[in-house]
């Protein structure tokens, strides 16, 4: 009988709580969180129009978003205006020092990336991210559910 192997979703799910805590902690020491930096990444970029659209964009629930968006507006980072044209919408956008607070992350997060793929191929990344994407789908999460809220920003 050959040796048993662990389940693949034991050892994803231990992986993924070992390099979380690890980005988490780098990005601490630069004065964020996941979620801040997401925010602040989206908002850097442009992309999101709305707070529920910037929601959406981070993997955020409305609520969820809008206690970040007080504090990080309480560290000065954003600022948030109502829209003229519809006054129901909040527009979000960075502060100066919320530009110096993403770079200061957007640095913490490429080096941990570095330190996290050292040692890999382009192929090998390539492969995983193939991999990666796969196992979630196939765990239920229909194509792109591996796809993260960050996806296609580092590109260009």
């Amino acid at each position: 009988m050959p040796p048993m192997r662990q389940p693949t979703g034991l050892q994803l799910g231990q992986a993924a709580r070992v390099v979380s805590r690890a980005f988490d902690d780098a990005l601490e020491q630069a004065g964020g969180s996941l979620p801040v930096w997401l925010i602040l990444l989206n908002l850097k970029i442009g992309r999101p129009g709305t707070q529920r659209e910037l929601a959406q964009a981070v993997g955020l629930r409305e609520a969820t978003l809008t206690h970040h968006l007080n504090a990080l507006d309480k560290r000065g980072l954003i600022s948030r205006q109502r829209d003229p044209d519809n006054r129901r919408i909040h527009v979000v956008t960075l502060t100066e020092a919320g530009e110096a607070a993403f770079l200061e992350m957007r640095d913490a997060a490429m080096a941990f990336d570095e330190r996290l793929n050292d040692g890999l191929t382009d192929v090998e990344r390539a492969l995983l991210a193939d991999l990666l994407t796969r196992l979630a789908s196939n765990a239920g999460g229909g194509p792109g559910a591996g796809t993260p809220p960050w996806a296609g920003l580092a590109e260009g």
